[in-house]
């Protein structure tokens, strides 16, 4: 069972490891988690974590000033009961994935309230439309792909002309013959 500070020595740690992993992450997704069974947030942690990823309860007050102080806008109207905090460290889309993931199977009780990309709150669409993006394994093959499309091309018109010159050759030949016999 995780316990909330309640000394102000014990917020004040948090409130610097909030700051920290605010700033460090890549992406951070909060959500409401009421009534989900301790084994299935264990379970998503370990995905979490497996993922580069990590998940952390916070009071709404801390993380309100945390927020604050390292210069994010526009939190405080999603800092409201219960509140999870998923930090993508590594990448952006893979934890808004797994959170989104999880939140299918669940069926009830996630409720992805908002993030943070880039120093920029978005809402619970702009989560759900960076869990829809490809992974980054998946962008990078795209990427890969279209690099080698034009030398496949190239590669493809060079075989054309020699398969002509190989073709008209051979009517060449094909005709000398003729003429000889």
């Amino acid at each position: 069972m995780y316990l909330l500070p309640t000394t102000k020595a014990q917020k004040t740690v948090m409130l610097g490891e909030v700051k920290e992993k605010m700033s460090n992450a890549q992406v951070t997704i909060l959500a409401d988690f009421r009534g989900v069974p301790v084994a299935k947030i264990t379970d998503l942690r370990a995905r979490l974590r497996k993922a580069g990823s990590e998940m952390k309860v916070a009071k709404n007050t801390i993380a309100g000033i945390a927020a604050k102080e390292i210069g994010i806008e526009g939190l405080e109207p999603y800092l409201e009961g219960p509140t999870v905090f998923a930090f993508g460290i590594e990448d952006p889309v893979t934890p808004a994935k797994i959170l989104s993931d999880f939140a299918k199977e669940i069926k009830q009780g996630v409720d992805i309230k908002a993030g943070i990309l880039e120093g920029k709150v978005i809402d619970a669409a702009g989560v759900k439309a960076l869990a829809d993006l490809p992974s980054r394994e998946v962008l990078l093959a795209k990427v890969l792909g279209g690099m080698q499309a034009p030398m496949y091309g190239f590669a493809g018109v060079l075989a054309a002309n020699l398969r002509n010159l190989v073709y008209v050759l051979d009517q060449v030949r094909q005709q000398k013959e003729g003429q000889a016999s």
